[in-house]
């Protein structure tokens, strides 16, 4: 078996690589801070654990190696912009197979805010699949905004020995302010 020290990030393509017009542009920033060199911010990515997938790649193969990258990991990053509801493809595949096959923490994480304190309120946000998983109480999910210092606290703090409580689990107003976001 795998060592599971991965991160999986998962966030919504939109059908491009242009970063503007897609959420890669945030999975690009965690890539970006992870690279940084003067801060202790830093992930294993697990896209980076199995050789690359082209965009003309059979689908068939593209489901292989997501499921290899997932089954590398320790936790699975959700990006959840304003389209990420609409991904009918790759997005409830990963949260599918991540949530029922293998039993991943999520970190839910939102673009546009800078907390959260009450995750049901931005259920219009969320995919089906993460729908029916929070609802069914089978996902295991922190909620937080894309902000660096609470993505870090997630990373670190959540894996599969260690899983947030709930599938609305969420920081307090006091982590918040630990983090410099709130006074």
């Amino acid at each position: 078996m795998a060592y599971r020290n991965g991160t999986y990030i998962a966030f919504h393509a939109n059908g491009t690589n242009v970063p503007i017009d897609s959420d890669i542009k945030y999975y690009n920033l965690i890539k970006a801070w992870t690279a940084k060199t003067d801060d202790d911010f830093a992930i294993i990515n697990s896209h980076d654990k199995t050789s690359a997938v082209r965009d003309t790649s059979l689908k068939e193969t593209l489901r292989r190696r997501l499921k290899e990258r997932l089954s590398v990991s320790k936790n699975l990053v959700l990006i959840i912009g304003e389209t990420t509801k609409y991904d009918t493809d790759w997005i409830p595949f990963e949260i599918e197979y991540a949530v029922d096959n293998l039993d991943l923490p999520l970190i839910i994480v939102y673009t546009g805010f800078d907390y959260i304190l009450s995750p049901s309120e931005l259920s219009n946000l969320w995919p089906k699949a993460l729908k029916d998983r929070i609802e069914n109480k089978t996902a295991n999910a922190i909620h937080i905004p894309f902000k660096k210092e609470p993505l870090k606290e997630a990373i670190n703090q959540f894996n599969l020995k260690n899983k947030p409580k709930t599938s609305l689990s969420y920081y307090s107003r006091e982590a918040y302010k630990t983090f410099g976001i709130l006074k």
